[in-house]
């Protein structure tokens, strides 16, 4: 498991609905940056469950430690095979639909999925991928499915173990 815990994030690309471009982990900028990835129409309910309450904490601040750490987020949704279809549609959708704090930090990505699977270990289509990286771009934490308040608050530990 130590393994898969280390090595540098693989570079993904994709845009925000407002149309700026992004390639992680090139342009991380801040000491700790959250990447969610799904890839499949099962997977992304689940990636969206994590949006609010990790946006909330992290992003927005609230929370007891709030303040102690710097760091970003990025959630992607994933466009591969038949779903490069679905990516002008989701967007739009997204774009009407989705709160205003929460749209710079989706990605939508038509990146190619073997690398990415291959590199990340993302085995089970059906489940999100969260993954903690430095500001090297290094995956540090890693952890999969859908939220809770446990997963989230080892993220934190994480965060603030440093």
């Amino acid at each position: 498991a130590l393994l898969a815990q280390s090595g540098t994030f693989p570079v993904l690309s994709g845009e925000t609905v407002t149309g700026e471009r992004i390639s992680l982990p090139a342009d991380i900028s801040h000491n700790w940056t959250l990447v969610g990835i799904a890839f499949s129409k099962k997977a992304q309910p689940l990636l969206e469950e994590w949006y609010e309450p990790t946006y909330l904490r992290y992003v927005a601040k609230h929370g007891l430690f709030a303040r102690a750490h710097d760091a970003d987020i990025f959630f992607v949704p994933l466009f591969v095979g038949l779903n490069k279809a679905a990516y002008e549609p989701s967007m739009n959708k997204f774009r009407k639909s989705a709160s205003p704090e929460i749209v710079d930090h989706v990605l939508f990505s038509k990146d190619d999925l073997d690398g990415l699977q291959d590199a990340l270990e993302m085995k089970d289509k059906d489940l999100p991928y969260f993954f903690v990286l430095d500001s090297l771009g290094h995956i540090v934490h890693r952890t999969r499915g859908a939220f809770s308040e446990t997963k989230l608050d080892a993220i934190e530990e994480v965060l603030l173990g440093e």
